[in-house]
């Protein structure tokens, strides 16, 4: 079992950026993954980010590409999101996960590819 924990979520003005933080507890020596994604009233969950522990190497998705940055925290077993340029529709509640399907089977921004989420972060902007 792995235990998800967002946090850095609140209220900011449109342009304003926030970071969010998603700490891994539990069985974490076999995850080689995180991913970020959210969650809007009244729309489907849609894929953020994602970061794979080998060669650092991250994904997003094109609504916040160049806006948002995925890192990894080794020490603190954590992943974090910098969320720069913030726009209202980015307002949802965001949810960290980690995969469960192997390595050569993981497709980042598919939720299907996650096993383990967090129980959410709201992430409100105003205009």
């Amino acid at each position: 079992q792995v235990q998800l924990v967002e946090s850095g979520g609140g209220l900011v003005q449109a342009g304003g950026s926030l970071r969010l933080s998603c700490a891994a507890t539990g069985r974490t020596s076999s995850s080689y993954a995180m991913g970020w994604f959210r969650q809007a009233p009244g729309k489907e969950r849609e894929f953020v980010a994602a970061i794979r522990w080998i060669r650092r190497q991250t994904y997003y998705a094109d609504s916040v590409k160049g806006r948002f940055t995925i890192s990894r925290d080794n020490a603190k077993n954590t992943v974090n999101l910098q969320m720069n340029s913030l726009k209202p529709e980015d307002t949802a509640v965001y949810y960290c996960a980690v995969p469960r399907v192997s390595a050569g089977s993981y497709d980042p921004p598919a939720p299907e590819s996650y096993h383990y989420w967090g129980q959410g972060t709201q992430v409100t902007v105003s205009s």
